[in-house]
């Protein structure tokens, strides 16, 4: 835990009323990126991430995963450009020279830095990892700002690899659809999302429609500084900070020019029109029972109301109203939960648990019922006391390491979330009342329209 954290979680619990977040300066770097920095001086370290607009939800339907793919082959080799770039120890390679994976795995190496780029439902993400000794920084930013710029899509080496990918990838995917919990999830997400970019499946078909210029367009598309968000939590301070995004999306502005295509608009998740049963045969000694619906985004006015009556619903573990009624009460399972998932657009409401296979019905028509009565009367006042306590006291834990508040702080970012956000977030758990958490769960929860999926047990 650095110092920064240190005190503010002291201060946290020695008052639940004064108390101040790290300080968030943002800004627009003059390539139109979003940037926004905290200082934490503790360590001479920085974390860097950058988001885009680029994630699963632009996936084409018939090319499911290509958003995983092109972040997962954009870190496989590097094609540098004309003049080439001194990018890590020792001398420049020839201007056009590609190094692969295991070259750009030996410069990160030398350099003691990490460099990782992933695809989330929502954002497509590159974060970097780094010393900020005169002596790293810079190599680092070099390197990074080049692997974002020019990817090799193009070589045979770079064919050879997505092949090998590609295939390890599909045996990864018929060894998971063996497993009860995938083929719930799976089955699960396809009713409640149906024709929306959240519920696609990547499959070994879906990959083999993805090459290699797929994935260049979509970086092509995705990757531009005038759309990223850019955070920045470490020991640097402003002029430091500047510099450093300057340095790292250089390459990258060189590459794209001004060029800022208009992304096209992916469309809402409709809701449920009526209520669904999906019921897979398995021999298998527990079954797996999920319900939901889709639920909410995360602009949604009700966050709060919604966060706070769910820890009360089926969020706050042994404290629950689910745990209590289906595991203390009844025994029907040692774990139940429920929670949601919200993104740009509405992410999915959800409740699951394992059981004998005998007494899944059982358990899910109680389910049903826990559900439905907290739609109608919400919590009680001693359980949202105690779920607001809880909140209060834990949110200290939510930022007390600079990956914690790296990935909360490019949330706010993603979001566009106040730069206070933070600073008032126990204030707007504390305003929550039961009657707020009643109106939203009516708003959002329809439970006579939710999907049941259960994996396990006979047909029937």
């Amino acid at each position: 835990m650095n110092t920064s954290a240190k005190a503010l979680f002291c201060i946290l619990f020695s008052t639940q009323t004064v108390w101040a977040a790290p300080a968030i300066e943002r800004w627009q770097d003059a390539s139109g990126a979003q940037v926004a920095l905290v200082r934490s001086p503790g360590i001479p370290m920085v974390d860097i991430r950058l988001d885009f607009d680029g994630g699963a939800r632009r996936d084409p339907i018939e090319q499911a995963g290509l958003a995983a793919a092109t972040a997962l082959m954009s870190q496989r080799g590097l094609r540098l450009p004309s003049p080439a770039a001194d990018t890590g120890s020792g001398s420049a390679p020839a201007p056009g020279a590609v190094l692969d994976e295991n070259q750009l795995t030996e410069r990160w190496m030398d350099l003691g830095a990490q460099w990782s780029v992933s695809a989330a439902m929502d954002p497509f993400s590159a974060t970097l990892r780094s010393l900020t000794a005169p002596d790293v920084l810079p190599a680092a930013l070099d390197l990074a700002g080049q692997q974002l710029a020019h990817p090799d899509w193009d070589s045979d080496q770079a064919q050879a690899v997505w092949a090998r990918e590609r295939e390890r990838l599909s045996a990864a995917w018929r060894s998971a659809s063996t497993q009860p919990a995938t083929l719930a999830q799976r089955r699960f997400a396809a009713a409640v999302y149906r024709d929306h970019p959240y519920g696609f499946e990547t499959t070994p078909e879906t990959l083999a429609r993805i090459g290699l210029a797929d994935m260049r367009a979509h970086w092509a598309r995705t990757v531009v500084p005038c759309r990223a968000r850019v955070t920045l939590v470490g020991d640097l301070d402003r002029v430091q900070a500047l510099a450093a995004v300057t340095q790292l999306l250089a390459p990258l502005v060189q590459a794209r020019g001004g060029a800022c295509p208009q992304l096209p608009t992916v469309p809402e998740v409709q809701p449920l029109q009526q209520g669904s049963r999906v019921h897979v045969a398995l021999d298998t000694a527990q079954a797996h029972v999920l319900l939901g619906q889709p639920g909410h985004a995360r602009n949604d006015p009700d966050y709060f109301a919604l966060v706070l009556g769910n820890y009360v619903l089926g969020g706050g573990g042994f404290v629950s109203r689910l745990t209590t009624e289906v595991r203390e009460r009844r025994g029907l399972s040692y774990g139940v939960y429920s929670y949601f998932a919200p993104g740009l657009h509405a992410g999915a409401f959800q409740v699951g648990l394992q059981t004998r296979p005998d007494q899944a019905e059982q358990a899910l028509e109680l389910v049903r019922a826990v559900v439905n009565r907290f739609v109608q009367e919400g919590p009680t006042e001693a359980e949202l006391a105690a779920a607001k306590t809880f909140m209060a006291n834990g949110f200290a834990l939510r930022i007390d390491t600079n990956r914690k508040l790296l990935d909360n702080v490019a949330n706010i970012q993603w979001h566009s979330l106040p730069t206070n956000y933070l600073d008032t977030w126990t204030e707007s758990i504390a305003r929550v009342t039961a009657a707020d958490i009643r109106r939203a769960f009516a708003r959002v929860l329809q439970p006579q329209r939710m999907v049941s999926v259960t994996v396990g047990g006979p047909g029937g």
